[in-house]
């Protein structure tokens, strides 16, 4: 078939499903990424039309989650909006940060894991030997994976500190020339959970700092209404939510105080 062919009606019938399954609310001028990365899959099963496709989503479990995992997958990289990281070490740390318990940190869409393994770097910084953990979720499967294995591309290091490189990082030699793995240290630190923030949540305890940047830009407002009346009931009082530079939480919860632009405080 062509996979340019998608008729406007499959298209709604898409944009419905991400709602449904993710809170995602997919723009009229997404038909193009639709068509681009749900074109293979089409041609993959051998299916006439992009509404046949659809039709087989209902049927098939696991083909079902790797269409959400093709439509969620987002941009990331390692310390991504520099200036939180240099908040969580220079203020928000030293704030919270108690001897007798664990100091706890979610980044509900952590895509491939970047953005977990740069706060790792940034406690194991300011806390070192301490009791400290990251938890980073998100609803793919597939990029849950790569961020599990900690293992990227030398290319995607350029964003991370030359200290944090040199003591975090190990470079590939001979088959992993050209690539780098997280050091284990950090990496024991760290866990990954498969969680959809538009469903109730599973019992994930409480956290000092929980990240969630660039996600609501993809939700309207009720959507982002209900993944934070989910999220700030595990948010510890005192605590800090993070969200982007881009992005704002005027006038969707009366439950966090703004500190500054993207950075909010549960009283």
């Amino acid at each position: 078939m062509d996979t340019t062919n998608l008729s406007d009606q499959e298209f709604r019938q898409f944009q419905g499903m991400i709602h449904a399954a993710a809170g995602i609310h997919m723009s009229d001028t997404k038909k193009a990424l639709v068509c681009g990365r749900l074109g293979k899959r089409v041609s993959h099963h051998g299916l006439a039309s992009y509404g046949e496709y659809f039709r087989y989503l209902s049927r098939e479990r696991e083909e079902f989650q790797i269409a959400v995992d093709l439509l969620t997958t987002n941009e990331t990289f390692f310390f991504r909006e520099p200036r939180h990281f240099e908040l969580l070490r220079e203020r928000i740390v030293p704030e919270l940060a108690q001897p007798n318990r664990e100091f706890r940190i979610w980044s509900g869409a952590c895509s491939s894991g970047e953005e977990v393994y740069s706060l790792a770097m940034t406690l194991a910084e300011t806390l070192g030997e301490r009791r400290w953990s990251v938890l980073g979720s998100d609803i793919s499967t597939r990029v849950l994976q790569k961020a599990r294995s900690g293992h990227y591309d030398l290319r995607d290091a350029e964003d991370i500190p030359k200290p944090y490189l040199g003591r975090y990082c190990l470079k590939g030699v001979g088959s992993q020339d050209g690539t780098f793995l997280i050091d284990k240290r950090l990496r024991d630190r760290v866990g990954f959970r498969q969680i959809n923030l538009n469903t109730d949540l599973p019992g994930l305890g409480e956290f000092d700092v929980i990240f969630l940047r660039n996600v609501m830009i993809y939700f309207n407002a009720e959507t982002k209404r209900q993944v934070l009346a989910r999220m700030l009931p595990l948010l510890r009082p005192g605590g800090y939510f993070i969200v982007s530079h881009s992005e704002s939480l005027n006038g969707v919860t009366d439950g966090l105080v703004a500190v500054k632009p993207s950075v909010y405080r549960k009283p």
